[in-house]
C-alpha cells in the first residue's frame, strides 16, 4: 500500500517478522540482538553472496513462495526482505 509521500506499507505480521529474523540470524550465524531492521548483511554482518542466496532459498521454503533472484539486490537488510516477501506473498497492495 502506498501512503502519501510515496511511503510503502508492507503487511508482514509480527510473527512473520520474527520468523524472518530468526531465519536470517541463523544463516548469518549472529545473535538475534545484533540484527536490526536496517543493519546491512554484507557491511555490518560479514555476509557473502552465498549466504544471500541461502537466505532467499530459505525464505522460499519457509513461506512457500518464489522469489526472483533479481530481488537479491533489495534484500540487503530485514527491511528489504520484508518488502520482497510481502510482494512475493501478494501482501503488498497498491492504493488506487
Amino acid at each position: 500500500m502506498m501512503l502519501k509521500g510515496g511511503s510503502r506499507v508492507t503487511a508482514v505480521s509480527d510473527v512473520d517478522r520474527q520468523r524472518i529474523a530468526d531465519l536470517v540470524s541463523e544463516i548469518l550465524e549472529i545473535d538475534l540482538e545484533d540484527l536490526t531492521e536496517t543493519s546491512l548483511f554484507i557491511e555490518d554482518h560479514d555476509a557473502d553472496s552465498l549466504r544471500a542466496i541461502e537466505i532467499l532459498s530459505s525464505l522460499e521454503r519457509e513461506f512457500g513462495i518464489v522469489i526472483d533472484q533479481s530481488e537479491l539486490a533489495r534484500m540487503v537488510n530485514l527491511e528489504g526482505i520484508h518488502e520482497v516477501v510481502s510482494k512475493s506473498e501478494g501482501w503488498e497492495q497498491r492504493a488506487s
